[in-house]
């Protein structure tokens, strides 16, 4: 099973960033048992792109199950280890589908982080109650917040990385937002103001 790939996004920003980003991938929302892997998914839940197109290949949808199993597994943390070490990324993003579906899951992410601090992680979560009660990160470690969840009061958008989604660039352009939309690796700059436009 491939722990790491890139989507064309990802593709995309590597050539332009010079970079090697590569992406980490769960189910979006619920597996195919029904176990929910978005728990604080709100508005997304309509309009997420995780569920169109090539994630509803049945490969794909095996691939992206058989992750989160391995995921709940003790052997996660040291195959994911491996696996930096085989395709030696420079970024990983954490979830282009799914996100963190419990504590513990998320601090084995935090122990991969930890474990390579040559590589940046980055994701967008709507898990926002599980990073806002103190919880230390790695330096090497980037969150942004995405609106759209059941929990979006508790983001401070003067200060909390955040995501949100505009119609159009003009819109994103005016609300101050940073333009994320092809180039992935904007959503980690100073500006934590992260606009995507809708797709």
């Amino acid at each position: 099973m491939k722990l790491l790939t890139q989507n064309a996004k990802l593709k995309k920003t590597s050539i332009e960033n010079k970079m090697r980003v590569m992406n980490f991938s769960l189910p979006a929302y619920k597996t195919i048992t029904g176990k929910t892997v978005c728990p604080f998914a709100k508005d997304c839940i309509k309009y997420c792109y995780a569920q169109k197109g090539n994630y509803r290949y049945p490969s794909v949808i095996k691939g992206l199950n058989n992750r989160y199993e391995l995921s709940k597994t003790a052997d996660f943390v040291p195959k994911m280890n491996a696996t930096i070490i085989l395709e030696r990324p420079t970024h990983v993003r954490i979830h282009d589908s799914g996100d963190f579906y419990s504590i513990a899951y998320l601090n084995k992410w935090i122990d991969i982080a930890t474990q390579n601090t040559n590589v940046i992680f980055y994701a967008y979560t709507k898990s926002i109650k599980f990073f806002i009660n103190g919880l230390l990160l790695p330096k090497n470690m980037k969150v942004i917040f995405s609106e759209g969840s059941k929990n979006d009061d508790l983001i401070n958008t003067a200060k909390d990385r955040h995501a949100r989604i505009f119609k159009s660039k003009e819109l994103l352009s005016a609300a101050g937002y940073i333009d994320a939309s092809n180039n992935d690796l904007k959503a980690i700059t100073d500006n934590k103001r992260v606009g995507l436009v809708y797709h």
